[in-house]
């Protein structure tokens, strides 16, 4: 069982109510639920066929759980959601159709296999992985910490800062025999002082953190409006968020908005992996990358990047990639 440090006790939720999920076939749970390419995080755990996640929606600590019932071309997922008290009515129905959207679900891909398919580079990575979604379990605001503290960070360090941060604000949930970190409001940042984060060990990145968490407290951003944007309107008002560079808002639209071909930049460490995917070699220039995948996969260039991405990391969970083992360091 996994477990997070806070002293705190944990919120047992013993109210269980259960729905079904129907995603638009063809659908591939695991490769959708877990990305191997993502740093552990204590608010999940993945197992084949399972996946449990805290979630705070509704101003509730809620536990899921999503289990595979179905097959690639005729999917089908349970959802149990987990609560201290049961949930009113229509609140499950709320919760299944923000999973539905955070999980991709109801996007049909069957254009993407169709135009890409004979791709020599993708057709492989499509036979292992058809079906397979973009996922962003946590809400705009948490992902938004977590590319906080992805900046200018080894995956370990990353691992570090945001465990410090479910220790000091988070709180524990327990439900179905397992016990996970669950994410905090933003207005319990809100007021806390930057030296205070600091001390967390997350350093210079404590000032982000601290105008992200004002931003969402007083509601100057609403994720649901923001959902609803034209990219471009959406991606510069990302960039006038404290901290939040190109980098990080590539992976928020792709990502958390669902936006497929956005790649307008390349981060060092992906650049490193992109280039032996792409081209064999150790490094090619970011411009080089972005040109060769809008010329070669156009409007689908960055979920073609995200297939070939997991794919290799789904590859080191059974063998060494001795070139990707320096990049990570775990």
């Amino acid at each position: 069982m996994r477990r997070t440090t806070t002293s705190r006790p944990p919120i047992a939720l013993d109210h269980c109510q259960v729905t079904r999920l129907h995603p638009v076939p063809p659908f591939h749970f695991d490769a959708t639920v877990h990305k191997p390419s993502h740093f552990p995080s204590s608010d999940n755990h993945h197992e084949p066929g399972k996946y449990w996640q805290s979630v705070r929606f509704l101003d509730r600590h809620l536990g899921v759980k999503l289990e595979n019932r179905g097959q690639t071309d005729s999917p089908e997922i349970k959802l149990s959601v987990y609560s201290n008290e049961p949930l009113r009515s229509g609140e499950v129905d709320r919760v299944a159709s923000e999973l539905d959207y955070r999980f991709d679900l109801h996007t049909d891909l069957s254009s993407f296999y169709a135009e890409l398919g004979d791709d020599p580079l993708l057709g492989p990575v499509f036979a292992r992985w058809r079906g397979m979604r973009v996922k962003a379990c946590q809400s705009l605001y948490e992902f938004l910490v977590i590319a906080t503290v992805l900046q200018n960070a080894t995956v370990r360090r990353s691992v570090q800062m945001m465990e410090n941060l479910f220790h000091q604000y988070g709180t524990r949930i327990r439900f179905d025999g397992r016990e996970l970190a669950c994410f905090w409001d933003p207005e319990a940042l809100a007021a806390v002082e930057e030296a205070e984060l600091r001390a967390l060990k997350v350093g210079y990145r404590a000032r982000a953190l601290s105008l992200i968490c004002r931003a969402f407290a007083s509601h100057e951003l609403d994720e649901m409006q923001m959902r609803t944007m034209p990219a471009d309107e959406l991606r510069k008002r990302l960039l006038g968020l404290y901290g939040v560079g190109p980098a990080s808002v590539w992976y928020i639209m792709f990502e958390v908005f669902h936006h497929y071909d956005e790649v307008e930049t390349v981060s060092p460490w992906e650049q490193k992996i992109y280039s032996r995917l792409l081209f064999g070699q150790e490094s090619v220039s970011r411009e080089d990358i972005v040109a060769e995948v809008t010329r070669r996969w156009g409007r689908w260039r960055m979920l073609a990047l995200h297939y070939l991405f997991e794919d290799i990391f789904w590859k080191r969970k059974t063998q060494t990639v001795d070139w990707l083992e320096p990049l990570i360091r775990l």
